[in-house]
């Protein structure tokens, strides 16, 4: 820890101290509203003239809104929804979200032997989805975040079913040396201290090349509780539970600790860019973070807001790289562009458990004990060890924007590895119930994950008059799924509690050591298309139509209910009409869509037995809905933007857990028409920005409302009713700044009304057994913060 943060220091000691080389002056805006150039449909484009779905934070509002997560910016994008990876005991800290566009999604995703995400993220042109969840890209220097929903499977491929996030990086600029940094101090509501420091600086190495490199020391303040209090429901009374077989007591005083879900994140990136000649560009570039984050981002509403009742320490250290390599250039009349991207992520984490093992120890009535055959406390800690890799190649070419008939072709591939381990230890185990070879652990998963994908992919636009487009695009998929190694019980404790994991399932269950219980893959092949229809009315308004599908590969089930089936790809048609316009010398911009997407055979992941994650195609869905942008520059220095979605996802036939038999006692799980999880039916946000001279001193003030409508967390009716809904709220921020030369200062109130949301909720195992103990993720209290700025 130590060696981290003398490096931390040095590092960005050097990169802000040599941002003092020069200054330049402030400059105000002045105009109608910002322009925006896009690159989502892989080509430099005006975002106003892209006939598709898409939503743009660029420069100008990631700065003004101070978003610097991707917490920050999901809260601005009405399409998108996410859920922190919590279900089953999974990591709730920051970097493990599950994302999703326009309520496509069944809920409890990012297991790491389950279903590929539904969504893809990009990093420039590098794709850097995991299934672990998202990476949490801190968003300093970035040019734009660009959220295109709906299926982009054309383009983007398997990940990309229901849509796709781009964050794109500001590039080393040959013409000239710039730099900045900023630092912030914040206080928060119920929690502690905490602060950030970031910079960036641009040198040009000569005419024809640059560098460029950012830096960031971030410092989250926790604001959640462990305390000694009472959850009778979970046999705890002031900190101390007593366990139902045996009435073995045990005290989490030795772990109590107030604000115990603290984070730091310390980052940094560098690229260079060279230009070889008039045609030809090369950027290398690498980014790194690392994020350790401690205690628990849930808390437990039977023991008080923000208070939790833990009997054992909880952290993540999640480190990750990425290097990448960026090669334009021409071919004749030809752009040539190839992108290549190796990224490494590593894990480890420990969670405390110990509720599982109550709920089971009362449902079960099983019994855990030493060598000596003397009960013992049976709670478990995970140890967890992850390890992914991401190696894509993309070769494409692109035809000249100005022909009447242009196209991008181009060949992708892309392998994922993961290594799994999660160790689920109980102190003092009686030695014949360990997994052989592990001490003191009671179920052991040690897996390894292999996901390849080949994809040719081609998009060919015709002007069939100056202002009539049409676009027609496909892409030839194959992709490949294996899952091999153990996961289980003992061979002991497999008898004693009738389970068919583990050592049961070697060839030799006997052996002092564990076997592989695991080796399958499954593979498969298809085509998804786009086509689009796009008619440029004038130069401010354009209309559309796309008829477009996506995919997700299939995979396989580690254990199954009704057959030893692997779950089968699932698949998205999109039928959309949208429009972009400008008013008013582009003073008012609207931009909007409705849409409709049928999802077939969607995959659905739930915990089947010995709460091992099972995924079935579930059948059926449906989303429907109007969305919709507006910007409005009223005067020279007021501006006033909102964006809404509305969104209607559901079942389309009912899901039932043998879907050969939904008139079974217990088959049928949600019936015809229930609403999908996560997604709330309404999400929309609005700001006002007015701009004004405060003695000689341009400033502003800035209001923001976020509302986010209520949603549930799972699909089946029994778990809903036990775990409850997420009510609706509404979030208010305010900031006020100040510049003067080259300097800005600024004063944020976030969450002002301390509104207490309920992003997500989830009980440590099946919620059959754990009942009505859900935990909360919430967002982060009433905050507030003051930050400085130099330009140069």
């Amino acid at each position: 820890m130590s060696g981290i943060g003398t490096a931390r220091g040095v590092f960005l000691s050097t990169l802000l101290a040599s941002t003092a080389l020069t200054t330049v002056a402030f400059a105000a805006d002045s105009g109608g509203i910002e322009t925006v150039v896009v690159t989502a449909e892989k080509r430099t484009e005006n975002m106003q003239h892209v006939p598709i779905a898409i939503q743009v934070l660029g420069t100008q509002k990631i700065e003004e809104l101070h978003i610097q997560s991707f917490t920050d910016y999901a809260a601005m994008l009405p399409s998108v929804s996410f859920s922190p990876n919590a279900a089953g005991g999974g990591l709730n800290d920051p970097g493990f979200a599950n994302v999703y566009f326009r309520g496509i999604t069944s809920g409890n995703d990012g297991n790491h032997s389950g279903s590929e995400p539904s969504v893809g993220i990009y990093l420039d042109e590098q794709p850097i989805t995991t299934i672990g969840g998202a990476l949490d890209i801190h968003t300093y220097d970035i040019a734009r975040v660009e959220a295109l929903a709906g299926p982009q499977g054309t383009l983007y491929g398997a990940s990309s079913e229901a849509g796709t996030i781009r964050v794109i990086t500001n590039k080393p600029d040959p013409s000239g040396f710039s730099a900045a940094y900023d630092a912030e101090v914040n206080d928060i509501d119920h929690g502690g201290i905490g602060g950030t420091g970031e910079g960036f600086i641009n040198i040009p190495l000569s005419d024809h090349a640059a560098i460029r490199i950012v830096g960031w020391d971030e410092h989250d303040a926790g604001y959640v509780d462990n305390i000694a209090g009472t959850d009778a429901a979970a046999g705890i009374v002031n900190g101390v539970r007593t366990y139902p077989v045996g009435n073995i007591s045990v005290s989490n005083a030795p772990f109590l600790k107030k604000d115990e879900n603290d984070t730091d994140i310390f980052g940094g990136r560098a690229a260079l860019k060279i230009d070889l000649n008039n045609n030809w560009t090369i950027t290398p570039s690498f980014m790194g973070q690392k994020t350790e984050a401690h205690g628990s981002y849930a808390f437990n509403p039977a023991a008080g807001d923000l208070d939790v009742i833990k009997f054992g320490p909880e952290y993540s250290n999640d480190s990750w790289y990425q290097a990448a390599l960026t090669i334009e250039g021409k071919i004749a009349n030809l752009d040539l562009t190839y992108a290549g991207a190796y990224m490494g992520r590593h894990i480890h984490s420990v969670l405390e458990y110990s509720d599982y093992s109550f709920f089971y120890d009362q449902y079960y009535g099983q019994y855990i004990v030493n060598n000596a055959g003397n009960l013992i406390d049976p709670a478990q800690t995970i140890i967890g060890k992850d390890y992914f890799t991401k190696n894509s190649q993309e070769l494409r070419v692109t035809s000249p924007a100005s022909d009447r008939f242009r196209y991008t072709a181009g060949l992708f591939y892309e392998q994922q590895t993961h290594a799994i381990f999660q160790d689920y230890t109980i102190k003092d185990l009686a030695q014949n119930l360990w997994v052989p070879g592990f001490a003191d652990t009671i179920w052991l998963t040690q897996e390894w994950r292999v996901d390849t994908d080949y994809a040719a992919f081609g998009e060919a636009s015709f002007d069939i008059l100056p202002n009539l487009t049409l676009t027609a695009g496909g892409r030839l998929f194959e992709s490949d799924n294996s899952l091999r190694g153990y996961f289980g019980y003992s061979d002991q404790y497999d008898n004693d509690v009738g389970s068919t994991s583990g050592m049961i399932g070697c060839p030799d269950p006997t052996a002092d050591h564990i076997c592989q219980n695991l080796n399958k893959k499954t593979d498969a092949h298809g085509f998804t298309h786009k086509v689009n229809l796009n008619w440029q009315v004038d130069d401010d308004r354009m209309l559309y139509f796309t008829w477009s599908t996506g995919f997700r590969p299939g995979g396989v089930n580690r254990i199954a209910l009704v057959t030893d089936q692997p779950y089968r790809p699932d698949f998205l048609t999109n039928y959309e009409v949208g429009w972009k316009t400008s008013w008013f010398d582009n003073t008012l911009r609207f931009n909007g869509d409705v849409f409709l997407e049928n999802w077939k055979d969607f995959q659905f992941s739930f915990l089947g037995p010995n709460s091992v994650t099972v995924i079935a195609n579930a059948g059926q869905a449906q989303s429907k809905g109007i969305e919709g942008q507006l910007d409005w520059r009223a005067t020279q220095d007021l501006t006033l933007s909102g964006s809404a979605a509305f969104t209607d996802a559901h079942l389309t036939q009912p899901y039932c857990k043998d879907p050969t038999d939904c008139a079974a006692a217990g088959s049928l799980q949600a019936p015809n028409g229930q609403q999908l999880p996560i997604t709330p039916k309404f999400k929309a946000n609005a700001t006002g920005r007015y701009n004004f001279d405060a003695f000689g001193w341009p400033s502003y003030v800035q209001a923001t409302v976020m509302y986010n409508g209520s949603s549930w967390n799972d699909l089946r009716t029994v778990e809903r009713d036990i775990l409850g809904k997420n009510p609706a709220y509404t979030v208010a921020n305010f900031s006020f700044g100040v510049a003067r030369d080259n300097w800005t200062a600024d004063i944020l109130l976030e969450n002002a009304f301390d509104e207490r949301a309920n992003l997500y909720r989830y009980s440590e195992c099946t919620p059959g057994v754990c009942g009505a103990e859900p935990y909360i993720i919430s967002n982060q209290p009433r905050t507030i913060a003051f930050k400085v700025g130099q330009k140069f």
